[in-house]
């Protein structure tokens, strides 16, 4: 089974609209989105949610009133800055958390002398399985100001190969978050090859950089793709020079297109949108994602 995700060093490449086409021109394989603090790729697929399941991705702290004696040990062993303390009215004390701020770690529990902290599991968001006219989606969306995004990509790859074994699929196409934090770390880790989008701006190529040194570092295979190649011709031969000095195959030049945004508009990718000559170039990256991919078998 071959894993590809798709990443981006910053947020606006158009690494999703790419996935979508990819999703479009290839068959028999399942599609995830790991961009789960802001999953869009379900909006160009017309999904229709086949199930939703609660992801519980930790626990939280909370105290209980009557059995506290606002003895203030929780107060000094924790490192978050969660536990509060107030002064009553009538003299008296009270010591409470924050739930905002509580990370989860539970030292507070352990350390109570009282056994006066609840510690209960907490729904950090939901995930879902969706029908599209390309294949199965896994998807979810993590709550606001919610941690362990990670767990929550690993969680969505699990269930995207458990997919493919169930329907014999050979693919897992994933559409990965920017930048190189947890969750991308999460997503890429064990899969068979990186594909990078970038696109001509100073910002995206020094972030392209910082991912290269990240899936070196995991040894994964990676390509680059150009996405609007043509604003800025400069900046295109700088990240051509450097994937040059990297050993790193440029597999794909997409130039700049109003179709795109178009396409996205219409809730569709582009491929299918409009006979275009950004569609020809789309096509010949999947082509040369394909020849990575049977040197990767090899």
């Amino acid at each position: 089974m071959m894993e590809l995700v798709v990443i981006s060093g910053k947020g606006g490449t158009g690494k999703t609209s790419l996935v979508g086409s990819l999703a479009a021109l290839s068959r028999d394989k399942v599609l995830v989105d790991c961009d789960v603090d802001a999953a869009d790729l379900h909006l160009i697929l017309q999904n229709k949610v086949q199930r939703t399941t609660e992801f519980i991705g930790g626990k939280q702290a909370s105290i209980v009133d009557d059995r506290c004696t606002n003895c203030g040990i929780c107060l000094e062993y924790c490192r978050f800055d969660a536990i509060k303390y107030q002064a009553e009215n009538e003299g008296g004390e009270r010591y409470w958390i924050d739930k905002h701020a509580c990370d989860g770690c539970g030292v507070c529990v352990r350390h109570c002398p009282e056994q006066a902290i609840d510690f209960k599991e907490v729904v950090n968001g939901e995930w879902y399985v969706s029908d599209t006219p390309h294949g199965p989606l896994v998807h979810a969306r993590l709550g606001l100001a919610q941690a362990n995004s990670g767990k929550l990509v690993s969680l969505l790859r699990q269930q995207a190969r458990l997919l493919a074994e169930k329907n014999g699929f050979d693919l897992i196409i994933i559409d990965g978050p920017p930048g190189i934090g947890c969750p991308v770390i999460a997503s890429i880790t064990g899969v068979g090859y990186v594909l990078i989008v970038t696109e001509p701006s100073m910002s995206a190529l020094h972030d392209m950089a910082r991912l290269l040194q990240l899936t070196n570092h995991f040894r994964i295979p990676t390509g680059i793709c150009i996405n609007k190649s043509d604003i800025s011709p400069d900046l295109t031969s700088r990240i051509e020079e450097f994937a040059k000095e990297q050993k790193v195959s440029i597999l794909g030049r997409i130039p700049f297109d109003p179709a795109m945004t178009a396409a996205q508009l219409a809730g569709t990718t582009v491929v299918e949108h409009v006979d275009t000559g950004v569609s020809e170039d789309i096509e010949l990256l999947w082509s040369n994602l394909k020849v990575e991919f049977n040197k990767k078998m090899q």
